[in-house]
C-alpha cells in the first residue's frame, strides 16, 4: 500500500497549525482505495462459491457473507499495521467502503454451485 506524500515540501517543520494537517498523494489514495475494493470481489467471489460448497442456504449464507466481510476489513487493517490515517483518509474507507458491493458477485457465485 502506498503512504502519504513524504514530498520535501511537507518536511519542512514550523509552529505553523496550517502544517499539521496530514496530506495525501490523490493517486496512492486512489490505489489503496482500488485494493480495497479488489480484494472485497475477489474474497466476495470465493466465499459465494465456498458458501454454495457448504450448502448454506437463506440467512445463513448472508451471515457468511457479513462474516467474511468482517474477517475482510480485519484483514485489511492488519497489512496497514492498524495505522489506517497513513494510508486512508478515513477508517470509513478500509471498514465500509465495498461492504455490500461485493454482495451482488456473493450471491451469484453462492447460487451458481447448485446449478
Amino acid at each position: 500500500m502506498a503512504g502519504r506524500n513524504d514530498s520535501g515540501a511537507s518536511e519542512k517543520k514550523s509552529n505553523d497549525a496550517t502544517n499539521d494537517v496530514p496530506t495525501f498523494n490523490a493517486e496512492n489514495l486512489q490505489s489503496n482505495m482500488k485494493i480495497i475494493y479488489y480484494s472485497r470481489t475477489f474474497l466476495s467471489i470465493i466465499g459465494g462459491v465456498i458458501a454454495g460448497i457448504l450448502g448454506f442456504t437463506g440467512f445463513t449464507g448472508f451471515i457468511f457473507y457479513f462474516l467474511v466481510m468482517a474477517i475482510t476489513s480485519v484483514g485489511l487493517m492488519v497489512k496497514s499495521k492498524f495505522s489506517v490515517h497513513s494510508y486512508f483518509d478515513s477508517w470509513n474507507r478500509v471498514i465500509l467502503d465495498g461492504f455490500l458491493g461485493g454482495l451482488m458477485s456473493f450471491v451469484l457465485f453462492w447460487t451458481y454451485p447448485f446449478h
